[in-house]
Parts: C-alpha cells; structure tokens; sequence
C-alpha cells in the first residue's frame, strides 16, 4: 500500500533513529553523545574494529564512513533486516504507537483476503503434521530417520506428510468450514477448466512449509515418496500469497543467524546458499543456520536481492559435478550487472557427487565448514572459466581470451566496481601470459628463460602488462572479431530449448495440427535434429484423423528414430522439464512450448544479425574504412551480448509445469 508523506514524517518524527539503529549495534561509548543525539559504532553493515558508523537523531540520519551506506529508519530495516517497505513502516509505526493509516475499500479486502489465506495455509501445516505421525505417516517417518533427522529438527521445519488420497485435504479442510474458493487460492487443489472435481495438489508427499518473512506459511514444496512420481520434489503454484523467484526457503532463520553471528563477529555473519530443502534441513541441524536455498529453481535476480539484504557477500554453495558448476556460472552471470562496492558473491564448490546433506550426515560439519573456507570470488569463478582450461599458445587465441574477459566485464554496471574488474582481469592476462613475453623488448632473452612466472590457479594480483597495446590498423576480420571476443566454437549438442521444441511435439502431436505452418518452419542447428524433423513432418501431415503419439512413434522407430527420441526424452526427464513429457497436460505443453519457440526465434534472429554484421565489418576492413568498423563492432558485442542474454532466458522454461502440477487428468505427483 501506499503512505502519505505526511503519515512518514510522523512515524519518523517520534521514533529516534537511534532507537532503530540500536536493536542491532552496540554504541561506542568514548565518542557517542547521547545528549546531542550523536551515536557511534561498529557498522553493522561490514566488519570493523574501529567504530565508523554515524547515527545522528537530529537529521534522522545513519552513515557509515567506512562502506559508504547511508539511510533512514525505514532503509536501516529494508537493508540490515530484510524487510519490505511496508514491514518496516509497520515496525516504526508499531515503536512510535501509531496505527497504521486504514486502505482504500479495495486495498483492505484483499490485505483481509490475504489473512484469511494464511489462516487456511496454517491449518493445512498442522494437517500435514499430524498426518506424518499418524499410522499412514510411517514410511515417511522411516525415510526421514534415514536421512539422519531428529525428531526436534522435524518439529523446527514443521515437516509433514501429504496421504496418498485425492481428497484427505480437501475434506479436512472442507469439515472446519473452509469454502472450496479459498482452498483453491491456496493452491492446495488441482482445479480449472476441464477437472469437474478439483483434488489434492500434495499425494504421498513429504511437506516442506514455506515461511514469509514474518514467518507464516504462504506455500508448501512436497518431496514424492514414490519413485515412479515424475516430478521428485513438487512447488505450490503461484498464489496471491506466494511468487516462487522472490521467496527462499529459510530465509528469516538464516537471516537471524547470519545477524548473531556478524554481532559476534563469527563464522556465520553471512548467509549460504545451497540447492535444495534438505541441505538446508541438514545443515541447520549440523550446527550451520545461516543457509537458505531457492525453490527448486535457478536463483533469481530477486532472490539475489534478498541475499543482499541479509548480508553483501553472500556464499553460493553447489555441488561439484558438471551440473552445478553450469549452475555456479550462471549465478556468476547474474550477479555481475548488480554488483556494487563492498556487495559480491563468494562460491563454494563441493567435492564431486556430494550434496551438503550428504556431506554433513556421513562425516559431519567439519569437512562442509573447509568447503565454505576455500570459497573462491567471482572474479576467480569468472577467470577459471574463461582461462583456466584454454591454451593460448598464439596472439590471436590470446587476443580472443582479452577481448571475451573485456566483454564479459562490461556488463557491471557500477563504474568503479568495472574499472577495477577490467584492471583484475588486465593484471591476471599479464601474468598468463608473461613467461612469453618477458623482458624490456616484449621478448625473453636469447638462450634465455622466460621471465616472469605463470598463474595456474586464477588467484593473486600482478603487475600492469609490459607490451603497449595493439593498433586495430591494418588487423584483418578474424584477427578483429577474435580480438572482440566474438568468436565462439560450433555448437555440436543440441541446445535444451531445441530439445523441447522436438519431444514436445512428439509427446503432444496435437500441437502439429493446430499449428502446422508455424512448427513446420522450425529450423533447427543440430543436424540430427534437422534430419528428424524432415522425417517426422511427413509422417504428420500423412496420419489425418490417426494422427496420435503412438502412431508417430511407430513410424519414427520404423525409421530408426527410436533412440534419438529416447535420448530427448531422457535429456528432459534429467532437467525437470516435466511440461515437455507425455504426462503434462495439454494446456502446460502448449505454454511452454510457445515460450521454447519465441525463445528460439528471437535466438535464431539475433543470430542473423549477428553475421550481417560480421560480413559488413568484413567489408569496411577489406575497404580500409577504420571510422565504420569500431561502431561496427561495439554493435556487433551488444548483439552478442543480447544472445548470451536469451540463451541464460532458458531457464524460464524450467520449472513451468513442474510449478502448475497438472498432467493428463492426475496431479504431477502421481501421473496417473
């Protein structure tokens, strides 16, 4: 909602900042003066010693003079405590005894609607409690003890357990007066054009609740206890209570945690970010509380944010195989336009096939506490990705590496934090490649050794590089466009968005005969796939009325297209992309694949312009026409730059019917 100024002024007027500021720091007793209003301390913000943070009632001001931040009442509790804009003129207003101005009719019935919501998600958690200490509650109350978890921590997550019924919810809920409209809103049940009788959303289910940052239930993540289940873990949908990518799992707990410990001046005054429920779980009962994870989904740009607000370097913990290190470089990608003096991200890489519940429940914290101890930057993440694996025995690959670590930098939008990331990665080009090119003469010595030594592991700070910088004159296209970063090698693997695009088609045919033209005109850049697709458009437009999944897939194995679709169908299932699979319902794979598609027509367009560009900075270089090829390229990066955009956009894709929960007339948990 929104507040008067004059509402604001009057909270502010009556609550010293002071008063505030003190629920989090300990002023400094030799240069605080109470009687002026004056109040230093240790920033609360960053580590410190000495005391640089300046609290002043008068001007209802804090600063600090060492990290620069610098707020009201209002922005102290957005920033150090996480809270909303409206939670924290709720808590002055709350310090100051004045009741909050009432909303406009409209506003009201939807904050009252919101309550009562609440009051349904809670009764719905002691619901799935009691269930999971009942007699049908055994086998998950058998897999939980496996997991190592106590009774206590069970109770503190307020783990439950969801029967295998399509109703047990629905009509306890149903018994205690609750109208089938709110349990709907709830998302508790399955409902919608199509389904005559709405039904459970959570069957034999392990319950995870989901807390707001005031601690009440506004969402549920259910682990299936089936093997068979095709989606393992499974997300309320979205809610007027709960929006998936702004919500983490944990996060008032930690951000408690994460407070004691930097007032203690611990190990635990940052907040860690870990995969999923159970490492958050274990991790808590382990002794480690400052941990939150995302719903099962890539980080967000919003939780980012929330991970800021608790504290301004984050650890992003994941695993060490191949999957979460494309994760870890993904979170490096969208963290890096956002960063600001003093706010980054740190990255901790587990041992290869360990999760963090596994590591703490077979050897405890200790081995865990070394992961988060050798956490590397994100300038280190960026440099082994780009450097730590390349060879770069000739100046163009050298130039290539420059222009590509030039590039990705830019993208920082901060212009302090870019200059001195683009003088990191300038220093740790210089130490690369300086046993090359070592003395005065940009050259080692005849007879002699290279000078200087090589840096394998992307950390530590050099000296500025020795050799002058090359002339773009009289530079040729390849050497231009390599120098620029921009050329990248072929792509062999099918990218997922073309995968889903494929088996979506295959296990939803009726697609095609909706659609024909536009799907027809697909082109895909694997050439297996484009060799299928020629196949199978034939093989469509011939079946008529007979057209089915299981009449394509007859005709398909007959042309010993069985395996590839296998293999497609296989590649989805390991991603989570249930809406792709024969079990989403035809409403979720018609959505997603209009997004798969618009995905991939905006990729394969930039990609178009992308080589239209290429071929007129070809021209002006061959026409000797310098004035036209520097915006010719800096056109060209942003080009580039728009297509590592949409292709990180994939992840849009993910989580889409896992989110909605409906497959062909059963929920997502049973795939009936």
């Amino acid at each position: 909602m929104r507040f008067s100024p004059t509402f604001l002024d009057e909270i502010r007027d009556r609550v010293p900042i002071s008063a505030v500021v003190a629920r989090r720091v300990t002023w400094d007793r030799k240069k605080t003066n109470v009687s002026r209003g004056d109040y230093w301390a240790c920033c609360p913000f960053h580590g410190e010693k000495s005391p640089s943070f300046h609290c002043e009632d008068r001007k209802g001001r804090y600063h600090c003079f060492g990290c620069g931040v610098s707020g009201d009442h209002f922005r102290f509790l957005q920033e150090l405590e996480g809270m909303s804009f409206p939670e924290s003129v709720q808590t002055i207003a709350d310090m100051a005894g004045i009741p909050m101005p009432q909303p406009d009719v409209q506003a009201e019935k939807r904050e009252k609607e919101r309550a009562t919501l609440i009051d349904v998600m809670e009764m719905a958690t002691r619901f799935f409690q009691d269930q999971l200490q009942s007699a049908s509650g055994a086998k998950a109350r058998a897999y939980l003890r496996d997991r190592g978890l106590t009774a206590r921590t069970i109770e503190t997550f307020r783990l439950g357990y969801a029967p295998e019924s399509r109703n047990a919810l629905k009509e306890h809920l149903a018994s205690k007066g609750i109208p089938k409209e709110q349990i709907e809103a709830c998302g508790l049940v399955v409902h919608g054009e199509g389904i005559a009788v709405s039904y459970d959303r959570f069957r034999d289910r392990i319950m995870f609740p989901i807390l707001s940052s005031r601690e009440k239930v506004i969402a549920f993540g259910g682990r299936a206890m089936s093997p068979d289940a095709p989606a393992k873990y499974l997300n309320s949908n979205e809610t007027e209570l709960f929006h998936k990518g702004n919500v983490l799992y944990n996060f008032t707990r930690a951000r408690r945690a994460a407070q004691v410990g930097a007032r203690g001046q611990g190990e635990q005054g940052t907040i860690i970010a870990v995969e999923g429920y159970m490492d958050v779980i274990a991790l808590h009962q382990a002794g480690v509380e400052n941990a939150v994870a995302p719903l099962g989904t890539a980080l967000t740009e919003n939780q980012l944010e929330l991970l800021w607000r608790m504290t301004p370097v984050p650890v992003l913990c994941f695993d060490g195989d191949g999957a979460g290190i494309r994760a870890a470089h993904r979170a490096a990608d969208l963290a890096l336009p956002h960063l600001k003096p003093g706010k980054s991200v740190n990255f901790a890489l587990l041992p290869d096939g360990k999760d963090p519940d596994d590591l703490v429940r077979q050897e405890g914290r200790e081995p865990f506490d070394r992961v988060l101890a050798q956490a590397k930057p994100l300038s280190d993440l960026l440099w082994m990705r780009e450097a730590g694996s390349g060879n770069f025995d000739t100046p163009e690959k050298k130039a290539e590496l420059e222009a590509r670590l030039k590039q990705i930098t830019n993208v920082i939008a901060d212009e302090s934090v870019r200059r001195l990331y683009q003088q990191e990665m300038r220093e740790r080009l210089n130490a690369l490649f300086r046993p090359q090119y070592g003395g005065g003469n940009g050259f080692a010595p005849r007879g002699g050794k290279p000078q200087g030594r090589r840096q394998d592991s992307g950390s530590g700070r050099f000296g500025q590089p020795a050799g002058p910088n090359a002339s773009a004159r009289g530079m040729n296209i390849s050497d231009r466009l390599a120098r620029s970063g921009l050329v990248r090698g072929n792509q062999e693997l099918p990218t997922l968005r073309e995968v889903v695009l494929a088996i979506t088609i295959v296990n939803h045919p009726q697609l095609l005969l909706d659609e024909y033209d536009e799907i027809a005109a697909i082109d895909f850049e694997n050439k297996d796939l484009h060799r299928f697709w020629s196949a199978m458009l034939p093989v469509a437009a011939t079946a008529g009325p007979h057209l089915s999944r299981e009449y394509l897939m007859e005709k398909l194995e007959a042309q010993g297209f069985g395996p590839l679709v296998t293999m497609l169908d296989q590649q989805v299932r390991n991603a989570r992309l249930w809406i792709a699979t024969d079990k989403a319902a035809p409403e979720d794979a018609r959505e997603g694949y209009r997004q798969a598609l618009s995905l991939h027509k905006r990729t394969k367009a930039l990609r178009f312009e992308k080589m239209e560009l290429e071929r007129e900075i070809a021209a002006a270089t061959e026409a000797g026409d310098e004035t036209s090829i520097e915006p010719l390229l800096r056109a060209l990066s942003e080009v580039q730059l728009e297509i590592v955009r949409m292709e990180n956009q994939e992840a849009i894709i993910d989580g889409f019917g896992v989110m909605s929960g409906r497959v062909k007339g059963a929920a997502v948990g049973h795939g009936k």
